[in-house]
């Protein structure tokens, strides 16, 4: 690895450093940052299958909610925030 694979990212206005070719669950852990988002009853969440079955990393990606970081590569620039499931509507809440 070299010096050019390293990318910033911004966590919930944050810059971390990650590798390119990470995806942003990696990256977030490597920054030992382990809670991904809250759940409606105020429960964190954060990794768990690692291979985006379960849905647990939701985490929201340049504005984009529900993005699973486990399968979401780390772009240079890209802004990443904890989900807070409460402040996301359904699509059955939209109409």
């Amino acid at each position: 690895m070299n010096n050019s694979d390293i990318i910033d990212i911004e966590i919930d206005g944050k810059v971390i450093k990650a590798v390119k070719g990470q995806t942003i669950a990696e990256a977030l852990l490597a920054n030992d940052i382990q809670i991904f988002r809250w759940t409606r009853k105020n429960e964190p969440r954060g990794i768990y299958c690692n291979m985006g079955i379960c849905y647990e990393c939701r985490i929201i990606v340049n504005g984009f909610p529900n993005v699973r970081a486990c399968l979401t590569p780390v772009t240079a620039g890209c802004k990443v925030k904890t989900q807070k499931d409460a402040d996301i509507r359904l699509e059955d809440e939209r109409s």
